[in-house]
């Protein structure tokens, strides 16, 4: 039997449960799921698994990381089980490589869909690879890429993709990294990260099976209905801002 999230909201994942849904399900979107304790960066890991031969669509998800990073190096940590820290290998094949500053953005829209839906909040996105719930940052994503051994003996090396995110849950206020960070349940969500991790996944499977059609006949541009989506969900998108640069 398992807790109640609402008397046990920082109990483990249900790996067996995201595996049977996600995977093994008929029709399942994804190859390959773990969920490990602790590690450094889920990224990082998977970046190597890739390196090793971890097959597209890979998922990794991690109950506490301790060296979790954002763009520039930022850290982006959290108390264990507060958090819902995934990684998803995508190995582009045939895709452009003129799309794949889009992942990016096409990640952000699936966090913001399964936000809406299973999180319980309103998110906006902040370009290029943040999360907003009240204008506060509630989740952060970083795409990474490597370069691995194609088969055979002579073959070239191909590009593999690391999509990683990370989503505040179940943060109290005192556990925040930053003051403009936020959490779900602060925002009056979902403090379940089960049933937002198979959202946010389902969500991102959706989005990132439109970013590799648009290499399909398009002319390696990403489609009207991508660039309509975001733009309707980024808030900084005509908002005059203010760029500080790193020292």
């Amino acid at each position: 039997m398992h807790a109640d999230p609402s008397t046990d909201p920082r109990r483990p994942l249900d790996a067996a449960a995201l595996r049977g849904a996600l995977v093994e399900a008929p029709g399942a979107p994804y190859s390959a799921l773990d969920v490990v304790d602790e590690i450094g960066s889920t990224n990082a890991e998977l970046l190597g698994r890739a390196a090793d031969g971890a097959a597209d669509r890979s998922v990794l998800l991690a109950e506490l990381q301790t060296s979790g990073r954002g763009r520039l190096g930022r850290s982006w940590t959290a108390p264990v089980g507060t958090q819902v820290a995934v990684s998803v290998l995508l190995r582009p094949g045939a895709v452009s490589p003129t799309l794949y500053g889009w992942l990016p953005l096409v990640t952000g829209l699936a966090v913001r869909d399964a936000l809406s839906s299973a999180g319980g909040v309103d998110a906006t996105l902040k370009w290029p690879n943040d999360v907003l719930v009240g204008g506060r940052k509630v989740a952060g994503i970083l795409v990474e890429m490597t370069m691995v051994r194609g088969g055979g003996d002579f073959a070239l090396p191909l590009p593999a993709l690391v999509v990683g995110v990370g989503i505040n849950v179940g943060l109290r206020r005192d556990e925040l990294p930053v003051p403009h960070a936020t959490s779900l349940v602060l925002e009056g969500g979902s403090g379940d990260r089960d049933a937002v991790a198979r959202a946010v996944l389902e969500a991102m499977a959706h989005r990132h099976g439109q970013w590799r059609a648009c290499d399909r006949g398009s002319g390696a541009t990403v489609s009207d209905e991508l660039v309509r989506a975001y733009s309707a969900a980024c808030s900084t998108l005509g908002a005059e801002v203010r760029v500080e640069l790193p020292a």
